[in-house]
């Protein structure tokens, strides 16, 4: 039955957040992963529901009005409301839980996320899953904006008031150099500087927490290559063309290069970042912990375990937390 147009719908209420928050009726589109003349529907539908004018669809980017800006603090607290609902009565019954949208860094994506999924699916017998991969701070966004419910990535920062956080793995920061490039009983820093360094890309988390460290340690790293890819800067370093700074959990993205690279630990002040799985505090009740407890058997198996196989020296520099 299609929507009439005195009734306020969740979804009208959702498309209507989402609208407000990117300011575009595509991109809220994207978001919702509907067409963007359905989300217009849903906006006359809630305008005509209303009573008033929420949003000047014809300004770029799309302006909320006084009435708009009024609305959306209590359509905040509906939607919240109808999670914390939906959540308390799924908790009762976790096999009934019908959606589950997981957003989880590429460096897990072949090896722990099949894992999970698949466990998850078996016992959520009716559940359709969602899952989006990618950077550290675009999955934060995403959880932020209401988009994903539980995030697996990169701690970034302080943590904010409306997050709950489940430590999963420390990944430590180490060098990886050609094979036989640097000799371990001399100066190593000095043997590194020697040669060009290979960077991963700043326009990433990972990459500012590299770049922001070395500027601490006050080290000017000449480099012509800044990377986004694990197995570009490893194939580089492979083939001689200079050493880098990645993770454990990196390098296992890259590990056909194990044989042409030798690894370190870093020849200054320590470095590591820290995975975990982030949800929004209170609304899925004890889930967001089951399924950190799931990961961290699947990480120790996919991960830490291969890990000090195809480079034994990164031990102690990944640890399961």
């Amino acid at each position: 039955m299609a929507d009439g147009a005195g009734r306020i719908t969740l979804w009208g209420v959702e498309v209507f957040i989402a609208t407000a928050e990117e300011r575009s009726i595509t991109a809220a589109a994207r978001r919702l992963g509907a067409s963007p003349s359905a989300v217009s529907q849903q906006l006359t539908n809630l305008e005509g529901a209303m009573g008033v004018t929420l949003l000047d669809r014809n300004a770029r980017p799309v302006l909320l009005t006084p009435a708009g800006e009024m609305f959306r603090r209590r359509a905040q607290n509906i939607i919240n409301e109808a999670e914390q609902a939906k959540a308390e009565l799924a908790m009762r019954d976790l096999s009934a839980l019908t959606r589950f949208r997981l957003g989880v860094i590429e460096d897990f994506e072949v090896d722990v996320t099949p894992q999970l999924l698949t466990q998850m699916a078996g016992e959520l017998k009716t559940c359709q899953f969602l899952l989006e991969t990618g950077a550290s701070h675009f999955l934060y966004d995403q959880l932020d904006a209401r988009a994903l419910d539980v995030i697996v990535c990169a701690e970034m920062g302080a943590q904010a008031d409306w997050m709950e956080v489940h430590p999963l793995l420390e990944d430590g920061f180490v060098v990886a150099a050609p094979k036989g490039a640097i000799d371990p009983d001399g100066d190593v820093l000095r043997q590194l500087k020697r040669l060009p360094f290979v960077q991963y890309s700043a326009r990433h988390h990972m990459g500012r927490l590299i770049s922001e460290h070395l500027a601490r340690q006050n080290l000017r790293l000449a480099h012509r290559f800044e990377l986004d890819s694990y197995l570009a800067i490893m194939a580089m370093v492979g083939q001689g063309a200079g050493w880098t700074i990645l993770t454990p959990v990196a390098l296992m993205r890259a590990r056909r290069f194990a044989a042409k690279v030798d690894v370190f630990a870093l020849p200054f002040e320590p470095l590591s970042r820290r995975i975990s799985l982030t949800a929004r505090a209170g609304i899925l009740q004890d889930m967001p912990a089951q399924v950190a407890e799931k990961l961290r058997p699947v990480l120790e198996e996919t991960v830490l375990r291969p890990a000090l196989e195809a480079f034994p020296e990164t031990e102690g520099a990944i640890t399961l937390l």
